[in-house]
C-alpha cells in the first residue's frame, strides 16, 4: 500500500544481521516492503516506519534473525486514523483524540479494558 505510514519510530521490529543468512524470506512475506538486501547479501530494514508489526517476517525467519512485539505500534490506531483521515487514536485514554504513541506506547497486548484496545480485539460481552 503505497503511502501507508505508521507512527514514526515506534515499531518494535529488530533484525540481527549476524544471524541473517540472506534467504530473503522476510522480503517475500512482508506486505509493506520493510526489508531490502544489503551489499553483503543479508537482509536489512529499509523502512521501519512502514512496519505494521504483523509478525510475518519473524514467524517465517528460520534463523531467528528477526524479532518484534506485535501491536506495540498500535496498528489499530493507525488504521483507524488512516480510514477516517484523522490523527491515530485508539481509545486507550477515553478516546480523547490523543495520539496513539501517547496512549498505547508499549502496552502489552490486551492490557486495557477499553472496548477499543491497543492490542487484540476484545471479545463481545
Amino acid at each position: 500500500m503505497n503511502g501507508f505510514r505508521y507512527l514514526s519510530g515506534v515499531a518494535s521490529l529488530r533484525l540481527d544481521a549476524e544471524k541473517c543468512t540472506g534467504c530473503q524470506v522476510c522480503l517475500a512475506v512482508c506486505p509493506h516492503a520493510v526489508f531490502g538486501m544489503a551489499e553483503d547479501r543479508r537482509a536489512r530494514i529499509i523502512d521501519l516506519d512502514a512496519c505494521m508489526e504483523c509478525g510475518a517476517c519473524a514467524n517465517n525467519c528460520a534463523f531467528d534473525a528477526i524479532s518484534l512485539t506485535p501491536g506495540v505500534g498500535c496498528a489499530e490506531a493507525i488504521i483507524y486514523g488512516w480510514m477516517h483521515h484523522t490523527e491515530p487514536t485508539c481509545g486507550c485514554s477515553g478516546d480523547d483524540g490523543s495520539p496513539a504513541s501517547a496512549c498505547c506506547g508499549g502496552l502489552p497486548t490486551g492490557a486495557t479494558e477499553d472496548p477499543v484496545s491497543c492490542g487484540e480485539p476484545q471479545a463481545p460481552a
